[in-house]
């Protein structure tokens, strides 16, 4: 066995060697012949070359795979051409319109109160004593994967029978204030606040940090004049601090947004999409890979890519209307 082993192993360093020794023959060879044409054309000839394998690794990772998805999704689970019926069952299933309502609660509730939230943070704790320490501990759940904080976030909410020991933290907390312990994640429609709950706790340190960043840049002059022409507190950040800080509000909210459309990890951890939990990206995965239903999963695709891309449209264009500014 100890003899196989070491065969084996030699055997895969072998093979890495010899991959690397190809992979160094070809970038070699490419280097060698732009090198080798002529002047006029060199330029346009390495242009080529350097992003030729990024451009056919792009077509064959994003423009194919959007392109079959957005065939699929009007076919059947045979693979035959059905036209508009999986948009047709989309808005008619009682189960779907649930998951759509769903993911339009998500879009509201995370993007606002993560913002809201993460500025008033922001404001707050700016120019504070331990202002650092305080700030990576609201970014901290930003080094959580979504899985794991749903993995967390579930022992908080842990539901046991009244009279044995609850290790849920937020049932601990209702025993201890004299009421019985609930099942958070099954009981709907509150259940999916609680799921909504988690990605703010993940999102509210990504909104701080960069409008905090942006309230430190907003010019000291522009306060101090709103203050000597009688502006309160209040009027200094409506008025100076908010307008300045425009740009970022709009990335923020934006990049909150299209994450909150894509999310998945959270309900699938949590909930697995069930007791009217279930989001588009949830909902998507569960019609093609559970149930084999790619028509059906490719339409909830096409839909919740058609629901981004107005934001990332929105976004461009404000980040080149910045620029233009500048």
């Amino acid at each position: 066995m100890r003899v196989n082993f070491w065969v084996d192993l030699w055997e895969k360093f072998g093979v890495l060697v010899i991959g690397l020794a190809a992979f160094a023959a070809v970038i070699g060879l490419v280097l060698f012949l732009a090198d080798r044409t002529p002047k006029k054309a060199r330029d346009i000839v390495q242009l080529l070359v350097f992003l030729l394998p990024a451009l056919v690794l792009l077509g064959i990772g994003l423009v194919y795979p959007a392109l079959r998805t957005g065939y699929l999704a009007f076919t059947d689970r045979r693979g035959e051409f059905i036209g508009i019926e999986n948009f047709v069952w989309m808005f008619t299933q009682p189960d779907i319109l649930i998951t759509l309502g769903n993911t339009l609660l998500w879009v509201v509730l995370v993007p606002t109160v993560s913002t809201l939230v993460g500025l008033a943070y922001a404001v707050f704790i700016d120019k504070s004593a331990g202002e650092k320490v305080l700030k990576s501990l609201v970014f901290l759940p930003m080094a959580i994967s979504f899985v794991g904080a749903g993995i967390i976030w579930r022992f908080v909410y842990e539901y046991r029978a009244e009279g044995f020991e609850q290790i849920g933290i937020l049932n601990q907390v209702v025993v201890w204030l004299g009421g019985e312990p609930q099942q958070w994640l099954i009981n709907s429609p509150l259940n999916n606040v609680f799921l909504i709950i988690v990605m703010i706790w993940i999102q509210t340190g990504f909104a701080m940090v960069l409008l905090s960043a942006a309230i430190k840049a907003v010019p000291v002059e522009h306060l101090e004049a709103a203050r000597l022409d009688g502006a309160n507190a209040w009027q200094q950040f409506t008025n100076v601090t908010v307008p300045s800080i425009r740009g970022t509000l709009v990335v923020v909210v934006t990049t909150i947004t299209i994450a909150t459309l894509k999310v998945f990890d959270i309900v699938r951890a949590m909930t697995g999409g069930n007791f009217n939990t279930s989001v588009i990206a949830n909902e998507m995965y569960t019609q093609a890979f559970n149930r084999g239903e790619f028509g059906k999963g490719s339409a909830l695709a096409l839909v919740l890519f058609v629901m981004v891309l107005p934001i990332v449209i929105y976004n461009i264009r404000v980040m080149r209307k910045q620029k233009e500014v500048r």
